[in-house]
């Protein structure tokens, strides 16, 4: 069997390394990288950033729908990355090659009206968040579990050496707009020790300059890694994380964490204008809020944009580190999050039985 495996950001490289994993060796497996893309050059985040870049992005499409045409895979198989993604899999359906994807599209934040277009590109739709299937029509979208679940041991709940963990982000802004903050509400803190991973070398660069403007030594442990993010949540006491999928890894470790982030003030009130459809930005709250709507209290505090303050910050942390109860009722709401994600055993070794089987797997309950 010949499989389009096409990842175009890092998270689903690591669901598509997963998914081979569980693939038998005989079938021949290609991706982005096998016709000269990387995963760096690929991964552009933001309007401008693509529209700069159009020339190469339209390359990427001329290259892989050749590759479709001439390679002729039996199936291909999209995770995530879907402005690029989708369209691939709708030119491979309409030369008669089955098209799945992993992870829905945002389309319960926005954009509803792309639901029938996603649905006319695809054979098949695999999603991460409960919620998600009944947005579309029946048969068509199916919830698998979020492969999160399964690599995110849990953590014990008994408060260990008030390890603090901060996650500024990836992105330099991020890290820019998000770590002071962070730091000057570390600063309040008493007898704590704060870990940082770095989520790349370019982050890790604009952490160090940060650390020696902002950072107090002689009151502050603060300890610097090179990634290493899921393991420094699993062993924190408390958390402050930028949002994104490190908020999520914070709540299946079991890791009280308070979701911060500011973005730039022209961005902010275009969220607040045309996404209606939710009232959160964490991934935790989301599936909280779309699976147990009638529950308002949310497993993760969000402080964003004028909200996010030192002040705002420092109190919650300082809660959970001095009041057992309260640390105890919010990695109760943790555990219910991890429940509703976790539906069943091996959602990467579905998937993989899925491609090879032509999507004829029973579906384990």
């Amino acid at each position: 069997m010949k499989i389009l495996l096409l990842a175009g950001e890092q998270s689903g490289v690591l669901y598509a390394n997963g998914i081979k994993r569980h693939l038998a060796a005989s079938h021949e497996v290609r991706g982005y990288e096998d016709y000269g893309f990387s995963i760096s050059d690929l991964a552009v985040m933001g309007l401008w950033a693509v529209l700069k870049r159009i020339g190469f992005f339209l390359r990427v499409k001329r290259t892989m729908e050749k590759a479709i045409i001439e390679w002729r895979p039996d199936v291909v198989c999209t995770i995530d990355y879907p402005g690029m993604n989708l369209k691939l899999a709708a030119f491979a359906k309409s030369r008669g090659i089955r098209a799945v994807h992993i992870v829905s599209p945002q389309v319960w934040a926005w954009k509803k009206g792309r639901i029938p277009k996603i649905e006319a590109s695809l054979d098949k739709l695999y999603c991460f968040f409960p919620f998600e299937p009944a947005l579309y029509k029946p048969g068509f979208a199916e919830f698998i579990g979020h492969p999160l679940v399964e690599q995110v041991s849990h953590r014990n709940q008994g408060l260990s050496s008030r390890v603090v963990a901060l996650l500024p982000g990836s992105r330099l802004s991020e890290v820019e707009r998000n770590l002071p903050v962070m730091l000057e509400a570390a600063n309040r803190l008493k007898n704590i020790k704060i870990e940082i991973p770095a989520a790349n070398p370019g982050a890790k660069s604009a952490i160090g300059k940060i650390l020696k403007r902002c950072a107090k030594p002689q009151s502050l442990s603060i300890t610097v890694f090179d990634g290493e993010a899921r393991r420094v949540l699993q062993r924190a006491d408390v958390a402050a994380v930028a949002s994104g999928t490190a908020t999520l890894e914070a709540a299946l470790s079991r890791c009280p964490t308070v979701l911060v982030y500011r973005v730039g003030a022209l961005f902010a009130w275009l969220v607040r204008r045309f996404v209606k459809e939710i009232h959160h930005i964490g991934l935790a709250n989301i599936i909280w809020e779309k699976s147990l709507p009638e529950d308002k209290t949310t497993p993760m505090p969000e402080l964003l944009q004028e909200d996010f303050t030192a002040d705002n910050l420092s109190a919650i942390l300082e809660q959970w580190l001095d009041d057992p109860k309260e640390r105890s009722k919010a990695i109760a709401k943790l555990d219910a999050t991890c429940r509703l994600l976790d539906s069943r055993t091996g959602s990467l070794s579905y998937i993989a039985s899925e491609i090879e089987t032509g999507g004829k797997v029973a579906c384990a309950v």
